[in-house]
């Protein structure tokens, strides 16, 4: 049994490997998944990429699946608090005793690939990957939902060989990886389509679309499209998760069940109950502290801002008065769109940079204010606005307090307002 001692190693030996695997593509990744035995090759894979709505479809199925006695895989990133929470099966997190058995297991067959060129050694993401693929292999999952960490073609995830590939969103972000235009960025999420596999789009961009279907047509993939099924928008499914945008991954999840049903069977009137059951933290998620409301929400794109924007629009409707608004980013780029949003629905506008190394210093996220913020602006520190658990220093009894931009931020809070103790694990995350 490992201690609390044998996963502070861990962690920071995990840690150290985010400035490894130099070199960007999947040949490093096939490696260490051919030296530990393909475990990818065990179970059943659903892929899902996209710029927005990944996390929320893998959730989505993974919630209907579960409710029709199905055992489950869950790979997602970046997590919120703890590491663990990136691979879950059945909802059970990967505690920190496994973590530190796998990371025991890993370590030497890392460095075996690395020893001619440090530049071959697996990264910590690929690390997690491995992970996730063999805890889902060693226990016999019946289907696995894999999330990509950045784009797709390149992506550690897309050594597998997946029963559906889903395409949930297209807009900008990650440009300095992706492409600058909507067309490079999507032929590099459409880079986990495989020869003759179905596929599924959201509602993408035309020149995205026309993209993905470019690449569905080469390569022999059946393809749907979330338009074409529910060409009405009122007919979408209904989901807790806050937004129209939530609706539209719903379709998604729904037509994934009905392409993968003569495999896969459940029984549809589970959906509905399900898909208003889903837990998928940060995601507008709402907390009641003591005497205040807080509601949370990553936000950390120009799509994410729009998303954010008719929230915030719906919830002055609700409340009549505006709210509080908490908010920070990685990335001038970012803080752009995140400003423009937060500064129209802001009562007040508190500023935080993330603790992460690539975090938008406040007076960076200031500057992006538009000129014509009437909102007062405040920089601010995490631990004077929640000193402790529970506990909200900002405005009065009765308040909307809402918490936006980076999830990385979002992690952050979530840590303080639950965590007696630290836990010390928001270090651990992807370069990008």
């Amino acid at each position: 049994m490992s201690g609390p001692a044998d996963y502070n190693a861990t962690r920071d030996y995990l840690y150290s490997l985010k400035s490894k695997g130099a070199k960007y593509g999947i040949d490093r990744m096939r490696l260490l998944v051919d030296a530990i035995g393909n475990p990818e090759r065990a179970f059943p894979i659903i892929h899902v990429a996209g710029t927005n709505g990944k996390g929320s479809t893998c959730s989505m199925l993974e919630t209907i699946y579960r409710a029709n006695g199905y055992t489950t895989g869950l790979y997602s990133s970046p997590h919120l608090v703890r590491q663990g929470e990136r691979v879950q099966v059945n909802r059970e997190i990967l505690d920190e005793a496994d973590i530190v058995a796998y990371t025991q297991r890993l370590k030497p067959i890392a460095e075996r690939i690395g020893a001619d060129d440090p530049d071959d050694h697996p990264s910590f993401f690929e690390f997690m990957t491995a992970m996730a693929l063999l805890r889902f292999a060693e226990r016999k999952v019946d289907l696995a939902f894999l999330e990509t960490g950045l784009g797709g073609r390149l992506d550690a995830t897309n050594v597998v060989a997946p029963e559906l590939c889903i395409i949930t969103s297209v807009s900008l972000d990650h440009i300095e990886f992706l492409g600058d235009t909507i067309e490079q960025i999507t032929h590099e999420k459409a880079g986990i389509l495989k020869p003759g596999v179905p596929v599924i789009i959201g509602k993408l961009p035309a020149a995205a679309e026309a993209v993905v279907r470019a690449v569905a047509t080469e390569k022999g993939c059946p393809l749907t499209s979330v338009r074409e099924r529910f060409p009405n928008d009122a007919g979408l499914p209904k989901t807790n998760l806050g937004g129209s945008f939530q609706r539209c991954n719903a379709a998604v999840a729904i037509i994934a069940t009905e392409i993968l049903s003569e495999r896969f069977a459940i029984q549809p009137a589970l959906t509905a109950p399900a898909l208003q059951n889903i837990y998928w933290p940060g995601r507008w998620q709402t907390l009641q502290l003591a005497d205040k409301t807080l509601i949370l929400d990553a936000s950390h794109n120009p799509e994410g801002s729009e998303m954010l924007d008719e929230n915030l629009t719906k919830l002055f409707a609700r409340l009549g008065t505006k709210p509080i608004i908490v908010a920070g980013t990685l990335g001038e780029f970012r803080a752009r769109s995140l400003m423009a949003v937060a500064s129209r629905h802001a009562s007040e506008l508190h500023l935080l940079a993330p603790d992460q190394s690539r975090a938008t210093p406040t007076d960076i996220l200031e500057h992006c204010i538009p000129e014509i913020n009437t909102a007062p602006v405040y920089h601010q520190h995490l631990e004077t606005i929640f000193p402790a658990v529970g506990t909200c220093t900002l405005g009065a009894p009765g308040d909307t307090i809402v918490v936006t931009g980076s999830l990385y931020l979002i992690g952050e809070v979530l840590e303080r307002l639950t965590c007696e103790t630290p836990v010390q694990q928001g270090k651990l995350q992807d370069t990008p």
